[in-house]
Parts: C-alpha cells; sequence; structure tokens
C-alpha cells in the first residue's frame, strides 16, 4: 500500500506537493534523529538533546518545504 503511494509519486506532476510534503516529513526524521545523537553527544544530557531536537524539527520542516517547491518551480 505505503509502497503502491510513492510508485504514483513518480508518475506525473500532479502529485508534486505531496511528494514534497512526503520527502520533507521523511528527510526530518532522519536528519533530526542525527540531530538528537550529536546533541546528546555533545552536551552529555538527554534532554537538552531532546529540547535541541523539537526545535530543529520544526524549523527544518518549513525550510525545507520551501526550499523543495522553490526548485520544483525552476526544474
Amino acid at each position: 500500500m505505503f509502497l503502491d503511494r510513492l510508485k504514483r509519486f513518480k508518475h506525473g506532476p500532479r502529485d508534486d506537493r505531496a511528494k514534497s510534503a512526503l520527502k520533507t516529513v521523511t528527510w526530518r526524521v532522519l536528519a533530526s534523529t542525527d540531530t538528537l545523537i550529536i546533541s546528546w553527544i555533545l552536551t552529555g544530557n538527554f534532554k537538552i538533546a531532546s529540547s535541541i531536537m523539537s526545535v530543529e524539527i520544526v524549523t527544518k520542516m518549513f525550510l525545507y518545504y520551501g526550499h523543495e517547491r522553490i526548485w520544483a518551480r525552476f526544474l
């Protein structure tokens, strides 16, 4: 079911916004996990690392989506 939806994203421009949103969310999961681990290593405090990650999730998700939509206009 999920894989069928992903395959549909490859066909046609009508799913560009949905594809951008899906890419935004999946990228944020990966990148925020990275931020959590790095923050935890640097601070030694999981609570602080979680706080850093939670702020980063929100701000960078909007930035990435906007970046993706700008690129979609030109390509």
